[in-house]
């Protein structure tokens, strides 16, 4: 797959899924989609979040695991993708960690 179309497929994964979550989500916690990674086959996108507050991870994440299927048909219903990849959510550990860093890093000056 062409790194070009790689980008845009990703990106369009990415900003439907943010939307998504915006209309589909409790509003409990605010879940922020911070990236999506496509295989280089293209057959899989995983989708990466974070929450505020962090102690709502695990629920979010079973949240979008439940809604996954439905996330497709709206993936399906608002692109014009084609053969979707199969979808996974999962919590970003690294942009976590790097929020943390910069925490501490503000804290030390």
């Amino acid at each position: 797959m062409r790194d070009i179309r790689k980008e845009k497929i990703t990106e369009i994964i990415r900003e439907l899924a943010a939307e998504f979550i915006l209309d589909e989500s409790s509003k409990s916690s605010l879940i922020t989609v911070t990236r999506c990674e496509l295989s280089p086959s293209g057959k899989e996108a995983v989708i990466f979040f974070t929450t505020i507050p962090t102690e709502q991870e695990d629920v979010a994440l079973k949240f979008l695991e439940r809604k996954t299927g439905e996330f497709k048909d709206y993936l399906k219903k608002n692109s014009r993708l084609g053969l979707l990849p199969h979808l996974t959510f999962r919590i970003d550990y690294g942009e976590r960690n790097r929020q943390r860093l910069d925490e501490l890093s503000a804290d030390s000056k």
